[in-house]
């Protein structure tokens, strides 16, 4: 193989390095929030929706081959933020008022 071959290789490694490492990095973030929220006793939306991004993100089967993890960040981005949809802030911005006054 000449050496044109052997960047297009490296490159597409480190980047297929990269975006496994930014998965791996939302999967910690999502177990790490699901964790916080439980340990505060506040809601942490369905539990299918964690388990659900985890399974996604080890089973081989997606719906972009493996070594292109853009679906699974997909999928762990769409359930860390359902997971943070339940929380509602306690105070309107601005005003040092709760919302229940």
């Amino acid at each position: 193989m000449d050496s044109t071959t052997w960047t297009v290789i490296l490159v597409a490694a480190i980047l297929a390095a990269a975006l496994l490492g930014l998965a791996v990095v939302l999967l910690v973030r999502l177990v790490r929030t699901r964790r916080d929220l439980r340990r505060a006793g506040l809601p942490s939306g369905p539990r299918w929706v964690f388990w659900g991004a985890v399974v996604y993100l080890v089973l081989p089967t997606d719906l972009l081959p493996d070594p292109v993890y853009l679906d699974d960040i997909g999928v762990l981005l769409l359930a860390l933020r359902s997971l943070r949809a339940p929380v509602a802030p306690r105070e309107p911005r601005g005003t040092g008022k709760a919302l229940s006054e």
